[in-house]
């Protein structure tokens, strides 16, 4: 017991303020990728062109298949050609939104997808337009498949947001990184089991978010 008081006396104020850039990190990047992919994913159901939803597909899978860490000296490299500091948070929360982009955008896109025609007709013979179908129908059935992919993009983005560090985007990553480079356990421990328990908390928060926005009938359906 004196051991762990001891540690959180050492440790706590840098494991408090980690804490606290890396849930901005990963709140940040989830916000801007669910704003780019959730609409994008929207378009590509109503797009007309099947060449051009493959090749978006295609582009945002090519970019998933990059190993992070290369991915974020890709981006840090791009930023030496812009008049953007190569270093911190922005390039950081660059590199964040691009590798959370696919599973939400592909799962939009899949969900809307399998929504049965039948109940879209019967909305449109109803009165329904466009919008109110796509937000009273298509949005609410395809939901927990849209959700999934939040949920996964969330637990990806939170493991991918310690390797920001080496770019100067702070979070867990600099005790990580600190303790592999001096060789301190606490060091380590301090980074490694706040992250974790970062992305088990966000996986509960979602999955509950998820039991109250989906219908009621819909549950009982699934």
């Amino acid at each position: 017991m004196s051991i762990i008081v001891e540690f959180i006396q050492k440790l706590g104020p840098s494991i408090q303020a980690r804490t606290i850039e890396h849930i901005i990190l990963t709140f940040s990047a989830m916000a801007i990728a669910i704003a780019i992919a959730l609409p994008l994913g929207i378009y590509l159901t109503r797009c007309r062109w099947p060449r051009l939803v493959s090749a978006i597909l295609s582009v945002v899978g090519v970019i998933q298949t990059i190993p992070s860490l290369a991915l974020i000296a890709f981006i840090m490299l791009i930023f030496t050609f812009l008049p953007f500091r190569t270093v911190g948070m922005t390039p950081a929360i660059v590199a964040l939104v691009m590798y959370a982009l696919l599973p939400i955008l592909r799962n939009t896109y899949t969900g809307i997808r399998q929504v049965d025609p039948a109940v879209v007709e019967v909305a449109r013979g109803m009165g329904m337009t466009s919008s109110q179908i796509l937000f009273r129908v298509e949005l609410k059935l395809s939901l927990p498949v849209i959700m999934a992919g939040i949920r996964i993009s969330t637990v990806w983005t939170i493991g991918v947001a310690c390797l920001v560090t080496l770019i100067g985007g702070g979070g867990l990553g600099d005790l990580i990184m600190r303790g592999l480079r001096s060789i301190h356990l606490d060091l380590m421990l301090a980074g490694t089991i706040p992250a974790a328990a970062l992305a088990i908390a966000f996986d509960w928060f979602l999955g509950r978010l998820e039991d109250w926005l989906v219908p009621a009938g819909l549950k009982q359906e699934n």
